[in-house]
């Protein structure tokens, strides 16, 4: 049964937005042939986060998501993932890009590495960028 949960800072996604972010993290995942088994999304803000990040990664700096994968096959998805909000606002405002797209772009971010993409390298990069882009095309699509 999937499960996609979204808490902590949540509270400024409705209950639509909410389902069509759930569809949305559906179709990016069916399309890697992947099913979500339990996903949960925690929206919390940069000091939560840097805390995550030195306490499980060991680095000591601000970063706008963690995802940590909690799965046990190669064909479902289980996983947590940790986004700070106040990096989201602030990579949209840098980056001219509208705040809800920018958190739809981090939201597949996360899913995308869950899925087995990397971010490590520049090639890696490119990809993950555009897959990124797919997943904002399929969000356009759905509104």
């Amino acid at each position: 049964m999937e499960i996609i949960q979204f808490t902590g800072k949540h509270r400024f996604l409705n209950l639509a937005q909410r389902k069509q972010i759930r569809s949305l993290l559906n179709t990016i995942a069916k399309k890697n042939t992947k099913a979500i088994q339990s996903l949960q999304y925690v929206f919390v803000d940069d000091h939560e986060l840097h805390q995550i990040n030195l306490n499980f990664l060991k680095h000591d700096t601000l970063t706008d998501i963690i995802t940590f994968d909690l799965g046990t096959t190669s064909s479902t998805i289980d996983g947590e993932i940790y986004i700070s909000l106040d990096r989201v606002k602030e990579n949209s405002a840098t980056l001219n890009t509208l705040y809800f797209e920018e958190l739809i772009r981090v939201i597949s971010h996360g899913l995308l590495h869950l899925i087995g993409f990397k971010d490590k390298t520049s090639k890696d990069v490119a990809t993950m960028r555009s897959k990124e882009e797919e997943c904002l095309s399929l969000w356009r699509s759905i509104q």
